[in-house]
């Protein structure tokens, strides 16, 4: 009896410690969020993801958009939690193939390549969460944009959810009144919204994004009346209404570079997405955000600083964990449980 008591012990206190091993102990609290968070335990980490964020969009510019991205349509869905960045299982869809992701977000891998540099300086330290943070701010800075200090302390999610996604994520046909009532929901203000608008300053659209603009805005069979003319020109040629809707255009006329041409685009109503021109031509206060931007690109950098950090405040009290791969949670599959357990009573 002394022998099976202690067996079952034995089995108990390993499997604690496998769980342990393999970070799936965790609890629901939000981590208090500061500058300088990794100064002591990973100071080389901004650096790492800087250096990082350098050679990939050295090897191609428009990673920097792509990455940069990744912060809003990971911090809407339950907050700044790395969710977006996990693959799909066999028993969770996630938010990769939500509507407004599928087929548009990209340079996932780039995010790997930050995380495997990271995890040889500092391993199973700095989140997937955080990651998405700072290398969402170098991809400003490199293309051009401001620098500002970054809080961190964020946890990755041990799920996502494509029906979370879905339910949240505005469409590229949204107009300036919803967009509005949506970032209110966040506590982000009309100047917030427009500030972090300004970040299709840099970046490519997709055909299928605006080819109803071009062609049907609205059902009417017409198109949008809100559009130059020569700039529709341009894009009836870019898109025509059968073809390929994974064809891309430029987001504005400096697509690689961060500054506030976005606005006076916007003001020659020559918007790529319906929900860049509807900031200016639909909504009264937001078009005069829009013209203060197209002058004052200092207000517009001051503004969008401001509304990456409070984008970046978003947490939900969720169970959470520090992923050692940003694709994957760190939770053993049940297989590989049963393994570890035929291993304990082959040993015993």
């Amino acid at each position: 009896m002394r022998h099976a008591s202690f067996t079952a012990t034995s089995l108990i206190l390993y499997l604690f410690l496998f769980l342990l091993r393999r970070g799936t102990l965790t609890t629901g609290e939000i981590t208090p969020l500061r500058r300088g968070f990794y100064a002591g335990v990973c100071p080389e980490a901004e650096q790492i993801v800087r250096e990082t964020m350098r050679r990939a969009m050295t090897k191609e510019a428009r990673s920097g958009a792509s990455v940069m991205r990744l912060q809003f349509h990971d911090c809407f869905v339950n907050g700044c939690d790395g969710s977006l960045l996990l693959d799909d299982t066999p028993t969770m869809i996630g938010e990769k193939l939500a509507l407004s992701n599928i087929n548009s977000l990209r340079s996932f891998e780039v995010i790997d390549e930050v995380k495997e540099a990271l995890e040889k300086a500092c391993p199973g330290v700095v989140s997937c969460a955080d990651i998405i943070i700072m290398a969402a701010r170098d991809a400003v800075v490199l293309s051009g944009g401001p620098n500002w200090e970054v809080k961190l302390g964020r946890k990755d999610s041990l799920s996502a959810s494509q029906e979370a996604s879905d339910n949240i994520m505005p469409s590229p046909r949204s107009n300036a009144t919803f967009l509005i009532n949506l970032f209110h929901k966040f506590n982000l203000s009309i100047t917030d919204l427009v500030a972090l608008s300004g970040s299709h300053s840099i970046g490519m659209g997709r055909c299928f994004s605006i080819v109803f603009r071009l062609y049907n805005q609205f059902g009417t069979g017409r198109p949008d009346p809100h559009m130059d003319p020569r700039f529709r020109f341009k894009l009836n040629r870019l898109c025509p209404e059968s073809g390929d809707g994974n064809i891309t255009g430029r987001l504005d006329a400096t697509q690689t570079k961060f500054d506030n041409q976005y606005f006076k685009d916007l003001r020659m109503q020559r918007g790529f997405l319906n929900s860049d021109q509807t900031l200016f031509s639909g909504d009264a206060r937001t078009m005069a955000v829009v013209k203060r931007y197209s002058i004052d690109q200092n207000a517009f950098f001051a503004d969008f600083v401001e509304g990456m950090v409070k984008l970046g405040d978003l947490q939900i009290d969720q169970p959470v964990e520090i992923r050692r791969n940003c694709r994957v949670v760190n939770n053993a599959p049940r297989e590989e449980i049963g393994e570890a357990l035929a291993s304990f009573m082959l040993e015993a």
